[in-house]
């Protein structure tokens, strides 16, 4: 029968001291500026980001002015328009809390209706965009998890640090090629389970046998220059996906992935437009669990451990039967 580590008022105790160290840490490794962000966006603005392509935002109209907004899936985009607003200079950046509704979700032991995470982004110049660039960003932000595990296990000695020494680089379709008989999900979990830590890259394009690893939107990643921080999560024998990051799109890269996708009367909206013209600057970002990271680091059994959400009948007897307690 599982035992949670902590209680409920150790477990909102050890959520503070997560957030205030990883915030810390994450800031001081990018170069990195908190700003307020939005809760919700202007349909009309193309701000909202489509994720995977095929997720149906929350949206309201609003009364004193007629137009329709929706509830933000991330803020990849919005994120740009800020960096140029606050005139921030190259391999420097902001951060913010992202909090999202994603009515699309299928609730599990992973997944929430509510998502909450850290959006960060950063200035780029055009010699950055390469692998060699995301690659030596994406240890930064692991050398920032190992610090803050590391102080929590001191804060708590009942927890196990899971986080491997170092983190790997793989790409989807050496994935593919590896494992050609399994799905992109098994994929990613065996490989996990054999190497830990590994930084998957490039999503969103078509591999050799025409099937895409995953959905990515058009608009934000440049296919060739994104990825997944996943870990290996013993508790649940899974991959576990803490991070979603990359280098943007440019001009060409914008142009060329709406066109894959069909999808080129984007072009006619104020970001992309913006974006096309050169107007915007070059930036990778990307997003980080808040309450994965929670979970992963106090050695959770369920998300809903470390935050509030609304479950389905399935959930709510699945950790009844297991003895898990839900917040």
């Amino acid at each position: 029968m599982y035992t949670p580590k902590l209680n409920l008022i150790e477990t909102e105790h050890a959520i503070t001291q997560i957030k205030r160290e990883f915030e810390a840490q994450l800031s001081a490794a990018l170069n990195l500026t908190r700003i307020s962000a939005p809760l919700f966006v202007l349909k009309s603005s193309g701000l909202n980001d489509d994720l995977n392509g095929v997720e149906r935002p929350v949206a309201f109209d609003i009364g004193a002015t007629g137009e329709t907004a929706e509830v933000v899936h991330s803020l990849a985009k919005w994120k740009r328009y800020a960096l140029a607003k606050y005139r921030f200079g190259p391999r420097f950046g902001l951060y913010c809390d992202m909090n999202a509704i994603r009515r699309d979700e299928t609730p599990d032991r992973l997944h929430s209706l509510y998502v909450d995470q850290w959006d960060w982004e950063v200035v780029i110049t055009r010699g950055d965009r390469t692998r060699a660039f995301l690659c030596e960003t994406v240890k930064k932000i692991y050398a920032a998890l190992r610090e803050t595990a590391e102080k929590i296990c001191r804060l708590y000695p009942a927890l196990d640090n899971f986080l491997d020494e170092e983190i790997g680089f793989v790409t989807t379709q050496q994935l593919e090629d590896m494992y050609p008989d399994r799905t992109p999900k098994e994929r990613e979990t065996a490989y996990v389970r054999e190497h830990g830590a590994t930084f998957i890259m490039q999503i969103g394009g078509k591999l050799n046998s025409g099937e895409k690893h995953d959905g990515r939107a058009p608009d934000y990643d440049d296919w060739e220059l994104n990825g997944d921080i996943m870990l290996y999560y013993p508790v649940l024998d899974c991959a576990f996906e803490l991070s979603s990051m990359g280098i943007r799109v440019d001009e060409k890269s914008l142009v060329r992935q709406l066109e894959a996708e069909h999808c080129t009367e984007r072009l006619r909206l104020p970001f992309h437009k913006a974006l096309a013209a050169g107007e915007l600057p070059l930036t990778m970002g990307g997003g980080i669990g808040q309450s994965r990271l929670c979970m992963f680091l106090l050695n959770k059994q369920h998300i809903g451990e470390v935050q509030v959400s609304v479950w389905d009948r399935a959930n709510e007897d699945d950790c009844k039967l297991h003895n898990i307690p839900l917040m």
